[in-house]
């Protein structure tokens, strides 16, 4: 049995190095080369949906602090979708809505989100709202397929799994995006987000790449 184990481990060891030499070589060639000609395509689009969002006085983009990778800590860019006082609108929601309130504590997510604009609600329905997060690849902050960015003051509800979202940039993309997203539990993303890691090559992003799109459109159809 123990000559089963050190097996066993030197395997889980040679699948880990394998896939960290790939994030660090083959992954971040196919970002820059992947992000720089999205970014070419997409530009005019976001330069029109800046403009839009612009028109009730808030600001076009928002930037919110998301972990990287080595537990670093950076800007997480995005069309923005919320209205200007979002802050201000949580706060008395949940205080006036028990349900929602509980609904926040457990997910951090609202299936009804006052504070989504109208323009909000679309850019999110289509991923549009995504489209900034090209720059955060071109950076280094983010990949283009990886485990979902999460936020600082969210990170210590995930436990253990804490290592699989400080050892891989996030993603604009992932396992959990494809695999059903906002239908999925918490507990599942989790899930989602380590069995990519463990498996990441150039393959399976390539195939999440793939796989994107109509996920988006499914849900552009809700």
């Amino acid at each position: 049995m123990k000559h089963v184990f050190f097996e066993d481990e030197a395997l889980a060891l040679d699948r880990r190095d394998r896939a960290m030499r790939y994030r660090d070589g083959w992954k971040r060639v196919m970002d820059m080369a992947g992000a720089l000609m999205l970014a070419l395509l997409a530009g005019p689009l976001v330069a029109v949906l800046w403009c839009v969002v612009r028109l009730d006085g808030g600001p076009g983009f928002f930037a919110h602090r998301r972990v990287g990778l080595g537990g670093r800590s950076f800007r997480c860019w995005k069309l923005r979708t919320m209205c200007p006082d979002a802050e201000t609108v949580l706060r008395a929601h949940l205080l006036a809505d028990p349900d929602a309130a509980r609904e926040w504590a457990t997910t951090y997510k609202l299936a009804r989100d006052p504070r989504v604009t109208r323009i909000g609600g679309i850019l999110r329905r289509s991923s549009l709202d995504e489209l900034p997060q090209l720059w955060n690849v071109l950076c280094g902050e983010m990949s283009l397929v990886g485990p979902r960015p999460v936020p600082p003051g969210e990170l210590g509800a995930y436990g253990g799994a804490v290592w699989a979202y400080t050892s891989c940039r996030p993603g604009i993309t992932g396992l959990w995006q494809v695999s059903g997203r906002n239908a999925t539990s918490y507990s599942d993303r989790v899930r989602l987000d380590i069995r990519y890691l463990w498996r990441m090559g150039a393959w399976r992003d390539l195939a999440i790449l793939a796989r994107t799109p109509r996920e988006i459109l499914r849900r552009s159809g809700r």
